[in-house]
């Protein structure tokens, strides 16, 4: 009651702003330009700010982007009723849920439901969960198994949120680690691996970006300056190993030991018991994941060519990562299907069963990403792209060495903002290249690699981000449980990654400022531990 209160509140003060405004933005509308009156304006960024701020302060996040995807309505129609309901359908919920990169990314996360819902069903879950209670021993191992399958799987972050949730869930959860704990280790060991890896969708994306230089060579040589992937990686280990813990982590951790992996939120009532084949065993798990991972691949190269003559390499650069995922999936859950059959463990009419089952416990996850693709619609209507580029455009001059710093400065507010990291390369990408092309090559990698930085950085910290609400659905826990605990963790990453880079655009090479950040990480959670002593029983 109290969480709804807040939401009315917060809710209440942001349309009253926006009707404030009326008169100013409706004058403005009425001079005749054909782009809405905010557009290219800090008034473009407001829409999510307010969606992300109404997220954190109610803890309730479906309303919360829908107030923020009203206010970029309104900004859009000049605060016109119609105009507005208008803009929101047609070219917000409509415009996306035809997109067809959109619907693969949704066909193939109900997909991946399902076929979670098949290895429950059949036992391979359990019996994987009883094999890894005699391997691993504790919550350390535990923690350390799943960063090591996280950065394994480096072929894409959508896949490896919910791969990497449906394989170690059972064993988190044998060893009392909280929901919250796990949905941050698949996080960060998604995008942040998947922006070092060569042989990834990200590193695809961003070699297209690069226009009139060798995309893949220059993604290659930015590998060694992504300071926040790399530090990321530093510090899961590093928390992992002695037993560190803060901010509302530290609660979520403590409340697993005892028993509760959840510490609140609507997911706790997801975690019901549905039978089990109790001849189940971990080849039941491990086929159709590695078979999951094999028709993937496939159809990631398909569609770049590769039966077509197109080497490997070049066949990934070119795969569209929405279609290759589908058609890998679909593939995927026919072959376990068969393969369940064939040994016994379910019936076919079992198997039907598991369909729907997965596609229900995926609308969460499904629910939140419509809202947050249709909330960047509207802040793409509102020309949020154009106003950072010109920002930055007109305060390049100058800086040169402090660039890569305030590169990844503005990278991590444009994609927390718009809860997207490509379209963060987008942006600043092709500004990095027109100022140092010519000029200072070397620098030119530094800010790459610091635009790249900084918009997985936004990325990882955006409760609106699709990768994040992808860790949320993989471990099952809920949304803003999930942003709230992990931001204090970004936050620290993306502090010393700043320092870094201001080191790095200086120094111009990477072995001096990546070993300086490491040490500086450690050194701040040395501290924290011991200004906050307390840690939870391993």
């Amino acid at each position: 009651m109290k969480k709804l209160k807040h939401g009315f509140i917060a809710g209440g003060i942001t349309l009253s702003l926006c009707f404030l405004l009326m008169p100013m933005v409706a004058l403005a509308a009425e001079e005749g330009a054909e782009l809405p009156s905010m557009y290219a304006t800090f008034w473009s960024l407001v829409p999510p700010i307010v969606a992300i701020v109404l997220a954190l302060i109610t803890k309730e996040v479906y309303s919360s982007l829908f107030v923020g995807i009203l206010v970029g309505g309104l900004f859009y129609s000049g605060f016109q009723f119609e105009g507005t309901f208008t803009h929101i359908f047609n070219d917000g919920f409509v415009a996306v849920l035809s997109d067809s990169y959109n619907v693969g990314i949704l066909i193939f996360l109900v997909i991946l439901g399902a076929m979670v819902s098949l290895m429950n069903r059949a036992g391979g879950s359990a019996a994987f969960g009883h094999f890894a209670k005699q391997k691993i021993k504790n919550r350390a191992g535990a923690q350390l198994a799943t960063v090591a399958l996280g950065v394994l799987i480096f072929i894409d972050d959508y896949f490896n949120c919910l791969t990497v949730g449906s394989v170690m869930k059972p064993v988190t959860d044998e060893h009392k680690i909280s929901r919250a704990k796990l949905a941050y280790l698949i996080d960060a060991t998604a995008a942040p691996v998947c922006i070092i890896a060569p042989i990834s969708s990200w590193a695809a994306a961003v070699s297209g970006f690069v226009e009139g230089e060798d995309g893949f060579s220059i993604f290659i040589r930015a590998i060694p300056y992504n300071y926040y992937a790399l530090l990321t990686l530093v510090m899961m280990v590093t928390i992992i190993l002695m037993n560190i813990d803060f901010g509302p982590m530290l609660t979520h951790e403590k409340n697993a030991v005892k028993g509760d992996l959840f510490t609140s939120g609507k997911n706790a009532a997801n975690s019901e018991n549905v039978p089990v084949n109790s001849k189940g065993k971990v080849i039941d798990l491990v086929i159709p994941i590695i078979t999951l991972i094999i028709c993937c691949v496939i159809g990631m190269i398909y569609t770049g060519g590769f039966f077509q003559g197109e080497s490997f390499v070049t066949a990934f650069s070119n795969s569209d990562a929405s279609v290759g995922l589908a058609l890998g999936s679909i593939f995927a859950i026919i072959l376990t299907i068969i393969i369940y059959l064939i040994r016994r463990v379910l019936t076919f009419s079992e198997c039907m069963d598991c369909l729907p089952e997965g596609f229900k416990a995926m609308v969460p996850a499904i629910l939140i990403l419509t809202f947050a693709w249709t909330l960047k619609a509207m802040t793409d209507s509102l020309g949020a792209a154009d106003f950072v580029a010109g920002a930055m455009e007109g305060s390049a001059q100058g800086l040169m060495n402090f660039l890569p710093a305030i590169i990844f400065l503005v990278g991590c507010f444009l994609a927390f903002s718009t809860g997207t990291s490509w379209g963060t390369f987008g942006i600043l990408i092709p500004i990095v290249v027109a100022v140092f092309a010519n000029s200072n090559p070397q620098l030119m990698i530094v800010s790459i690699s610091a635009c790249m930085a900084g918009a997985v950085c936004g990325d990882h910290c955006s409760p609106i981000s699709d990768t994040t609400i992808m860790a949320s659905a993989g471990a099952q826990c809920d949304h803003v449980n999930h942003v709230t605990t992990q931001l204090p963790y970004a936050l620290l990453v993306a502090a010393v990654s700043f320092l870094t880079y201001i080191i790095a655009g200086f120094a111009q090479n990477p072995w001096l400022p990546l070993p300086l950040g490491i040490l500086l990480l450690i050194a701040s959670l040395l501290i924290i531990r011991a200004v906050a002593p307390q840690h939870v029983e391993s």
